[in-house]
């Protein structure tokens, strides 16, 4: 018997969540490891089972889809098929970058052809391109953030002379977010988007790392992986790996890579001493 398809269904529905269940007991390859109410089950059951795919609601309270989607590790990202209300202009961005959805209410013939997508892609998907298109699916339908440089220089040349911001104005269409930068936990990359972790919430920002690292102190803020920043205020523990490398343990418990090339300057700073 050929390896079955591990599944775990993400809505704070349950009348959703058990009729996606019925639905996948007529695909007999697919095995639903956890059913999960809200995005902090979700997160737990994924790290935990590693399924291949998640049917993942967008509308939750708390934590969206978006926000589970922008917490998975890179190294356990499952493919990801959105089960979500919105109207049709976002689901034409859906199709326009190639992501399996499913439209509520859900249709038999719909929900089939999405099963059938997955088997397509189970085995050549690439984790790290499926997320990059996925959080540009995020900046088009919630609206790209952009830094809000004329506020920063607008503060006078006093501010300018302090090149580390205090607060990260992000622009998203008509409002600019103020994100205190000490509320800042960490930031990685995807693609040409930066996503800001901070204070249980994910701001998905078009930047670079290096636009971020001249704005950030960095005697808290380090970069630790070619694609991760760090505040370094929140590192709990840090755990040795193979060839080098360490896993860095945040308060909230969420894991980040430490890869080689960064290792000293954060073992440097952690033991009291200026970053550089």
């Amino acid at each position: 018997m050929s390896k079955r398809i591990r599944t775990i269904i993400v809505d704070d529905e349950a009348l959703s969540r058990r009729g996606l269940a019925l639905r996948l007991r007529h695909a007999p390859d697919f095995e639903i490891v956890a059913e999960c109410a809200n995005g902090r089950e979700a997160l737990e059951a994924i790290t935990a089972h590693r399924p291949d795919v998640v049917l993942l609601d967008i509308q939750m309270p708390g934590m969206s889809g978006f926000d589970v989607l922008a917490r998975i590790p890179l190294e356990v990202m499952p493919i990801v098929v959105f089960v979500t209300a919105y109207d049709q202009y976002a689901i034409r961005a859906f199709e326009a970058r190639a992501v399996d959805y499913l439209l509520k209410p859900v249709d038999d013939a719909r929900f089939a052809a999405a099963l059938e997508h997955v088997r397509e892609h189970i085995d050549a998907r690439n984790a790290a391109d499926q997320r990059d298109r996925l959080f540009g699916l995020i900046a088009e339908i919630a609206g790209t953030g952009e830094i809000a440089l004329d506020e920063l220089l607008a503060r006078g040349r006093a501010a300018l002379e302090r090149t580390h911001a205090d607060v990260l104005p992000i622009r998203q269409g008509r409002e600019t977010l103020r994100i205190p930068t000490e509320s800042i936990d960490w930031i990685d990359a995807a693609g040409d988007y930066m996503c800001i972790h901070a204070g249980g919430q994910t701001h998905v920002l078009r930047s670079t790392m290096k636009e971020l690292e001249e704005l950030l102190d960095p005697a808290v803020f380090q970069r630790v992986h070619r694609s991760t920043i760090v505040n370094l205020r929140r590192v709990r523990s840090l755990r040795a790996h193979m060839n080098g490398e360490y896993f860095l343990t945040l308060e909230g418990g969420h894991e980040l890579k430490l890869s080689r090339s960064y290792r000293d300057k954060v073992e440097y700073f952690l033991k009291g001493r200026r970053a550089g």
